[in-house]
């Protein structure tokens, strides 16, 4: 369909129109809803970790990382889990493929912020996050994690 859109555009106007058209074309393509995952790519360090507004000790997460791949991930901690994610706008809806999170599907929240990405899930995968905040909410987690080096 867009590709279409594209070649009535590019063979019909002129190249002012043809310009402004292009930019319209992207646009909404961009605002589609699904969120390019290029800026979440890589490898991530967790530097700190809470559950039900309980912040958990270095300790626990020392060996952690998260690698994002476009829509797939891996999470290495003291076992390996591996799925997919889709990320729309903020949130990001986590499907667990391989390891002890096979068959199960989170809801979570994120952001980027210095350099940061702060991930907070709701491990009862029934909502989304209204907020970036574990506390009283016993099946809420949240990470901030660094990228690699």
């Amino acid at each position: 369909m867009f590709s279409k859109l594209i070649r009535f555009i590019l063979f019909n106007f002129n190249s002012m129109r043809k310009l402004i058209a292009l930019f319209l074309v992207i646009s909404i393509l961009n605002c589609s809803g699904k969120k390019e995952t290029s800026e979440l790519n890589g490898k991530w360090i967790p530097v700190m970790q809470e559950i039900g507004g309980m912040q958990l000790p270095e300790s626990a997460f020392t060996d952690q990382y998260l690698l994002i791949e476009d829509d797939q991930y891996t999470v290495q901690s003291e076992n390996l889990d591996k799925g997919t994610v889709i990320i729309d706008g903020n949130r990001i809806d986590i499907h667990g493929q391989d390891g002890p999170n096979a068959g199960k599907t989170f809801k979570a929240i994120y952001k980027l912020e210095k350099e940061k990405l702060i991930i907070c899930y709701n491990l009862n995968g029934d909502s989304y996050p209204e907020k970036f905040s574990t506390e009283g909410q016993a099946m809420f987690f949240m990470a901030t994690f660094k990228k690699a080096d």
